[in-house]
């Protein structure tokens, strides 16, 4: 049996994987765009939901989905919230992977990007009158003084498209998470993910046929189905298997943080792999944004009128 100590170690090293995962994420959209924006996102979220299919199978063996009396209210609530979830996040991903057409920096897209942490707050009190704390309120401020920072340059501040795409997308998955939170109650959560990704899938394959029509020899060239296949697996199924293992053992609020970490190793993938380097005003900006997505994770005294339930990660 393993101590309190090394459970909570081994959770530590789950989140902290999760987060190097999708840190590297960007870089494989950033490495696939060619291949077109739908495309890609069609087939990484078919992927990852087929991905996490044994995973739900197992759950289900293990009798680990938490019980519910009725169960044709919970595939109900399953089939909303799954939906809804993945049409905000078609939105989401779509956006950001535009983005990528814009920004050669995949750190400057994963620090914007990140921005949804403080967004998610925001909307939970401006819709549900969920009390603030004075950590919102100072993450607000220093993610508007980062993006400042990160958006400047001798010619000052100019939000860009790519800028504004990213922004959008962060609206999106502040939107998607607060969809998931409101159904996790009655679901389990590796079940919903499945079904928002393959809902997510659909969207952008309708999209694809649509908009970009690929050929399979375009998709098979190797700068395009290495990040597809990495963006499906190891985003979509073992990083979000590794965060539901990581924050069953782990401090909410330590889970938290180390999650948001995402966003700091795709500017260290991005100079690793691809070669980027940002520059110190640009650097200075993530800095600073860091710190406003982990002040959005610590629990200050609140202001509003309902006592906050909490967002579900």
């Amino acid at each position: 049996m393993k101590s309190a100590k090394q459970k909570q170690f081994t959770g530590a090293l789950y989140c902290i994987s999760a987060a190097a995962i999708w840190g590297l994420s960007f870089v494989a959209q950033s490495i696939g765009r060619g291949v077109g924006t739908f495309t890609f996102n069609c087939l990484r979220m078919l992927l990852g939901a087929a991905v996490l299919v044994p995973v739900i199978i197992l759950r289900r063996k293990k009798k680990i989905s938490p019980p519910v009396e009725d169960r044709t209210l919970a595939d109900r609530k399953l089939l909303l919230g799954g939906i809804l979830a993945g049409i905000t996040m078609f939105f989401g991903n779509n956006l950001q992977q535009e983005a990528f057409n814009y920004i050669e920096d995949v750190g400057k897209v994963g620090f914007i990007t990140a921005l949804y942490t403080v967004i998610v707050p925001l909307m939970n009190f401006l819709f549900f009158k969920k009390r603030v704390g004075i950590n919102v309120i100072a993450g607000v401020a220093f993610s508007l003084a980062g993006l400042y920072l990160l958006c400047s340059g001798e010619g000052g501040f100019v939000l860009e498209k790519g800028d504004i795409l990213t922004i959008l997308c962060a609206f999106a998955f502040a939107s998607q998470i607060l969809v998931i939170d409101k159904f996790t109650d009655y679901t389990d959560a590796v079940e919903i993910s499945s079904l928002q990704f393959l809902v997510c899938g659909v969207l952008s394959g309708i999209c694809m046929f649509i908009f970009e029509k690929p050929t399979p020899e375009l998709i098979m060239q190797k700068q395009n189905i290495i990040p597809i296949l990495y963006a499906g697996i190891m985003s979509c199924g073992v990083a979000f298997t590794f965060q539901t293992f990581g924050q069953k053992s782990t401090e909410p609020a330590v889970a938290s943080i180390l999650l948001c970490l995402e966003s700091a190793f795709s500017v260290v993938f991005g100079w690793i792999i691809l070669h980027q380097h940002l520059g110190r005003r640009a650097l200075i900006g993530c800095a600073v944004m860091l710190v406003a997505v982990i002040l959005t994770q610590i629990q200050f005294p609140s202001f509003g009128n309902k006592k906050e339930k909490g967002v579900a990660q």
